[in-house]
């Protein structure tokens, strides 16, 4: 405790104060002051030693004065002895006290006082130590009642070398430490403070690293965090720099229970402005994506420059400078700014007392992030290897770096991980990395160390490796499924989405990522017909395949019971290849489509055509039947029309919206009631299977079987009695035209069919009927 000697012109009764020794002398005084010891000059004194000479006065702590001796002393002219009084006086403390008052050096309140009384008006004393003066005070005042407060307390080294408050005895300007005489006069060590770099020439400046790696968040102060889920989060925000907030985004990579830091964004919350910082390296200014390179480009104030190692984001604000790295799977944020000005930090870098949940930006994230998942353990992991592996940060040449970042925090986030997360995409040199790239960034280089550990060097993760949303990249098979995303895919064995069947195409689409897994390469697939191969969507890395009406591919068209089948397959294999000597992928798909079942209209003449629109399954077509007066088929037989008996007509029979690439329309049969029914029981046939019926001259069937259209022509009739009406019916069938002849072969009025069967698409024909009236 810092004691002043005070020298008084009259001794004082001051409110509140206890005299607990007063003691007059002429000529010499000893006088015990244990009860209130003094340090003079730094060093503390328990003995007051007062003594009149000749021509002084003198108050010694180290025996009576003696000029030959060499002591500790104040040396004053000589006074009125007659009123010489030395005594201690206490007092309550008060805020401030007449001491801090008059001396501003002195910062603790004192309530214990030596007092040495005597009467002049001006007197200058001198301070001695070691016998040598080294202070000189002017005590004045006027009256009898002044009181004058010196400083006699300092730092006192070895060999008698004193320094006052704060006065540096010993420094290294390059590592900013030494020895300093603080404000209690007592002899310390200085350094920087916690977090505080020295940048040469004794200046310290706030300086401090946060790094974020796979699920843990290192803070500023070394604390360990680790984000259990896949949510975006305030990494670092300051409410002395409001205009910077620094967030990141956690994802899912090959684990459901395991996120890592999948993106970096820097909001300026002044301009609304956020710069986002992707695993790929890209880095894009709200939604456009820039271009950079090692030279810095500013942008909205933000310096922004990328190279082969990652991309950096540098801003300025204030008093304080941010830098953010990110490589694609490490982040590391620095803040420097005036040393003892440590600004308050919000965030996981912060150290925050704030809950995950307080911290998490919901508005950055997707539905449900919150939501954990456990998985089964990992049985390859060998938890022992992993600790081994995490504490190479104990040994050299880590070493070099201990004293200015402490390695435990590292070596806590990697076992952490490790343990549950296997050791791929770099992960076993990922936070080696961490660890010395934080040393890089206070000047600590670390020779030789991914040697010593057997890491590559220096690369940015997937650097322009672009991925979609539900993928990450890894470091040597590219792009690869999000565990969540891939796990319905994984649970039922499959490796896309089910074939889509439309009326006249069909698709079928691949996951990209899935495919990558096995190591397939998706260019290398194709369709039966090897020009068909899979186009990949650049935005979601899926693969589709399909075929059309127009483009078959190598589609097989067959039948079984009532249905259309259309057949496919995903393959690798070349009709050409004699042999070979890689794995092979095949995929079957097919698309099936039920064929309609009968349909029977009744209409009489009077309406020109017959017109039916047939949906079933996936099919939606339309069968016309009309008739004609003449052959070129432009004189439609109206309603009001007037046929003669014996007059020729035509009928057509047309359908819309069957895939011609595919079938063909037959026209089995066509005959004639007099009645609705088609099965009534008196019957002319016209056409009887696919030919015109031999025993009538006048029919003539064209394009049976040769498209989806086709037309006959006969004589106008009446059946005998007195039944004006006359119904027309026909059926129907689909041929598949491929590897088929669907047209029926007729020969001197009798069908003659070939070796092979027509394949027809059911055995229930469609039934069309149009009716006649007088």
């Amino acid at each position: 405790m810092l004691r002043p000697l005070l020298f008084l012109s009259a001794l004082i009764g001051l409110s509140g104060a206890t005299v607990l020794l007063n003691q007059g002398f002429n000529d010499s005084l000893a006088l015990n002051i244990s009860q209130c010891p003094i340090t003079f000059y730094g060093k503390k004194y328990e003995q007051l030693y007062v003594n009149i000479t000749s021509g002084n006065v003198t108050v010694c702590f180290n025996g009576f004065f003696n000029p030959q001796t060499g002591q500790d002393c104040i040396v004053a002219p000589p006074f009125n002895t007659t009123s010489a009084k030395a005594g201690i006086v206490s007092e309550a403390p008060v805020s401030p006290s007449p001491i801090q008052a008059a001396l501003s050096t002195i910062k603790t309140n004192e309530t214990c006082f030596v007092r040495v009384q005597h009467v002049t008006t001006v007197v200058l004393m001198d301070a001695l130590v070691n016998g040598t003066k080294v202070d000189t005070f002017n005590a004045t005042g006027s009256g009898a009642k002044t009181e004058a407060y010196f400083d006699i307390s300092g730092c006192r080294q070895s060999g008698g070398a004193l320094f006052r408050y704060g006065a540096v005895i010993s420094s290294d300007p390059e590592s900013c430490s030494g020895l300093r005489c603080d404000v209690t006069a007592v002899v310390t060590n200085f350094s920087c403070g916690p977090s505080e770099r020295c940048q040469g020439n004794n200046t310290c400046m706030f300086d401090s690293t946060c790094t974020v790696s796979g699920p843990a968040v290192i803070d500023i102060h070394g604390q360990v965090n680790s984000v259990q889920d896949r949510c975006a989060y305030t990494l670092m925000s300051t409410p002395s720099v409001p205009d910077l907030q620094v967030l990141a985004n956690f994802q899912e990579r090959r684990r459901k229970d395991v996120s890592f830091v999948d993106s970096v964004t820097l909001r300026l919350n002044s301009t609304g402005v956020y710069i986002h910082l992707k695993q790929d390296g890209r880095v894009q200014v709200d939604n456009t994506t820039l271009t950079l390179n090692s030279s810095v480009q500013l942008i909205h104030g933000v310096e922004l420059s990328k190279d082969q190692t990652g991309v950096t984001a540098k801003v300025s604000l204030s008093n304080y400078t941010t830098s953010v790295f990110f490589d694609g799977k490490t982040a590391q944020i620095r803040l420097k700014g005036p040393a003892g000005k440590v600004p308050s930090l919000q965030g996981l870098c912060g150290n925050s007392s704030s809950s995950l949940s307080e911290l998490r930006l919901s508005e950055y994230s997707a539905s449900g992030c919150e939501t954990q998942y456990n998985e089964t353990t990992n049985s390859t992991i060998n938890c022992n290897m992993t600790t081994e592996r995490c504490n190479l940060l104990k040994e050299a040449p880590f070493t070099a770096c201990h004293s200015d970042i402490n390695p435990e925090p590292y070596i806590t986030a990697c076992n952490n991980t490790l343990c549950k997360y296997p050791v791929v995409d770099g992960l076993n040199c990922q936070f080696l990395e961490g660890y010395a790239r934080a040393c890089s960034l206070h000047n600590i280089t670390l020779e030789g160390w991914r040697s010593n550990v057997s890491c590559s060097p220096p690369q940015a993760f997937c650097q322009d490796k672009i991925c979609s949303a539900h993928e990450f990249c890894a470091e040597k098979t590219g792009c690869l499924c999000r565990a969540i995303f891939a796990s319905p895919y994984r649970s039922t064995d499959t490796l896309g989405d089910p074939t889509v069947c439309s009326q006249n195409s069909a698709s079928l689409t691949l996951v990209g990522c899935l495919l990558a897994e096995k190591g397939i390469d998706y260019s290398a697939l194709h369709l039966k017909d090897q020009n068909c191969t899979g186009q990949m969507d650049k935005l979601t890395n899926m693969v589709t395949f399909s075929f059309n009406s127009s483009s078959t591919c190598g589609t097989e068209v067959s039948t079984s019971n009532s249905q259309l089948i259309y057949k496919n397959a995903i393959m690798t294999q070349n009709s050409s290849d004699i042999i070979i000597r890689n794995s092979q992928f095949y995929i079957d798909f097919s698309c099936f489509y039920t064929q309609p079942g009968i349909k029977s209209v009744g209409l009489r003449i009077r309406h020109s055509s017959v017109i039916k629109q047939i949906i079933s399954g996936t099919w939606n077509y339309t069968l016309t039947m009309k008739a004609y007066t003449d052959a070129g088929r432009t004189q439609a037989v109206e309603s009001n029309s007037k046929i003669q008996l014996n007059q020729k007509i035509w009928v057509e029979l047309e359908t819309d919206g069957l895939d011609g690439n595919s079938v063909a329309v037959v026209t089995d049969s066509c005959w004639a009631t007099n009645q609705a029914s088609p099965n009534g029981s008196v019957k002319y046939d016209l056409i009887k299977k696919g030919c015109a019926n031999s025993a009538d001259q006048t029919v003539k069937v064209e394009g049976n079987g040769q498209g989806t259209s086709n037309y006959f022509s006969f004589n106008m009739f009446q059946f005998s009695g007195n039944s004006t009406d006359l119904y027309l019916h026909c059926k129907l069938d689909l041929c598949v035209t491929q590897n088929n002849t669907c047209n029926p072969v007729c020969n001197g009025g009798s069908r003659r069919r070939r070796s092979a069967r027509l394949t027809y698409v059911n055995e229930a024909p469609t039934l069309i009927t149009m009716a006649w009236t007088d």
